[in-house]
């Protein structure tokens, strides 16, 4: 099996003739495996598994990697190895972060890897890390403008980005396995120590005003813990904003509940749990040091920058949710052979003419929405609103706040149901979105509905037809030879719209 670099020479090696990468992520407190499909803007994930192996528990710089936690990882990367031949992966890459890094035995055990596993493992220096971790997020969270904060087992990495490109960075030997270490002997060790980490960023005052993006296995687990406490509605780590304040309630939190509760709050793992007062105290102190505006957890990390990175530049210019709801829309249309989605396309080009001022924001969101307006036909009619909500609330986009979620949530149930939904489906979308933008996204779905029913599903009838507004009337026009597609369905969704617009329905043939 071929290794993957982080190059543009790998490209035509892990392009759309090597269909299964496998990035193997050897960590201080976790080793993992994921598979990916291809190299492309949005990588859907085949296959993930993580094994807890703490590698840098108890290990100070120098010092060695435990025997104990040696064999469990030998265990785990032994299994990976076996499922990468079975799955017929394409492409892998190995890579060892801060623990095998400082150890003293570490070339031994990666020595020790490659005798027992076949596996080639590159244990990559603090610079490659940050610079993997931050290109996760760019890949991710594509506007993102602020510091990206990657809390490993044994390490913190700090990389200021804007403009998709990465600028200063700052290493400390604080990951979330010595955290706890140091609040195990005092509290004020682990203050002393995080403070004089801290000292050494020297450019904190370019993250003043503006958002932290947290990385790592134990600031997910904060995350996802300020969710429990919150009652948020929506269980999408990626992209979840929490304020400034939230560190320091999550610190007042975990110096009150007991392990047992803790463990109990839903995908936080039981070994992740003891680390979570030593991680939040960080992203306490390390967020009021920066003035950061609010924390925006990120899912992509150090394997997704690997992956991007391996981009051509234009497939990293790509827009992650176009990209990602265009394959969607290949996979999943009525009328689809694989690889056409001129539905989509020619549905936008449909209801652009009642939306000429909107901004680039929301086009996005609205052609997103357009691409998956036929990805709910195989669902029973009673149930498809339903489905198409689901898949926007819950589906893997990425390069989409909650609000905009909640925006294309409200779209595909117009354009597959009509109707606004009631009860405990409204007040989520209420929780994420504004009035104004969840009407915008009512009006997008019947706009939609309405070009669906008209072209019977197919493009080329939507090509031909037009929509505009005045202030009195919202005209369709149709050429003379389409007459007899303004059958009665059209004609009553073509009223339904423009009841929600207040306008009168006319129909204009030429």
């Amino acid at each position: 099996m071929a290794t993957l670099a982080v190059d543009q020479a790998a490209v035509p090696r892990v392009s759309a003739s090597s269909p299964r990468i496998a990035i193997i992520d050897i960590g201080s407190n976790s080793v993992r495996l994921v598979v990916y499909k291809g190299l492309s803007r949005t990588p859907a994930t085949l296959f993930n598994e993580k094994v807890m192996a703490g590698l840098g528990k108890g290990l100070s710089p120098g010092g060695k990697l435990s025997r104990d936690a040696m064999d469990i990882a030998l265990t785990a990367l032994g299994r990976f190895a076996l499922l990468c031949e079975s799955m017929e992966v394409d492409s892998i890459r190995a890579v060892a972060t801060a623990a095998v890094r400082d150890a003293a035995n570490g070339a031994a055990f990666i020595a020790r890897v490659r005798q027992e596993t076949g596996l080639d493992v590159e244990v990559i220096d603090g610079e490659t890390e940050a610079r993997g971790a931050a290109y996760g997020v760019i890949a991710g969270i594509p506007d993102a403008d602020g510091v990206v904060g990657d809390l490993g087992g044994g390490s913190l990495e700090l990389v200021r980005i804007a403009g998709g490109e990465i600028h200063e960075r700052l290493s400390l030997p604080l990951g979330a396995l010595r955290l706890d270490a140091f609040r195990k002997t005092s509290r004020r060790d682990l203050s002393h120590e995080i403070e004089a980490g801290l000292r050494k960023l020297k450019w904190a005052e370019l993250g003043k005003g503006k958002p932290f993006y947290a990385v790592g296995g134990s600031w997910r687990a904060l995350a996802q813990l300020y969710m429990h406490l919150t009652d948020w509605p929506l269980p999408v780590i990626h992209h979840h904003v929490m304020p400034p304040d939230a560190p320091e309630r999550l610190v007042r939190t975990l110096a009150q509940i007991s392990l047992k509760s803790l463990k109990a709050v839903p995908s936080i793992s039981s070994s992740r749990a003891p680390q979570l007062p030593g991680a939040a105290a960080m992203l306490k102190a390390v967020t009021r040091r920066l003035g950061s505006s609010c924390i925006i957890t990120s899912a992509y990390g150090l394997r997704e920058g690997l992956l991007y990175q391996a981009l051509s530049p234009s497939a990293q210019a790509e827009d992650p949710l176009v990209t990602a709801a265009r394959e969607a829309a290949e996979r999943l249309g009525r009328f689809s052979d694989g690889s056409d989605t001129a539905v989509g396309v020619a549905l936008l080009g449909f209801t652009d003419g009642l939306f000429p001022n909107e901004s680039p924001v929301h086009r996005r969101i609205r052609e997103a929405a357009c691409l998956l307006a036929d990805s709910a036909w195989r669902a029973h009619p009673d149930m498809r609103a339903e489905d198409g909500m689901d898949t926007a609330l819950h589906g893997t986009w990425v390069g989409i706040t909650s609000a905009e979620r909640a925006m294309l949530a409200a779209a595909l149930w117009g354009v597959n149901g009509g109707a606004w939904p009631g009860g405990d489906s409204t007040a989520l979308l209420q929780r994420l979105a504004s009035p104004a933008q969840l009407e915008l996204a009512r009006r997008w779905g019947l706009a939609m509905r309405l070009g669906q029913r008209l072209g019977g599903g197919a493009a080329e009838p939507l090509r031909r037809a037009r929509l505009a507004q005045d202030d009195l009337v919202l005209e369709l026009s149709l050429g003379r030879d389409d007459a007899a597609l303004y059958g009665e369905p059209v004609q009553r969704r073509h009223r339904a719209l423009a009841q929600a617009l207040g306008l009168e329905p006319r129909l204009r043939l030429g």
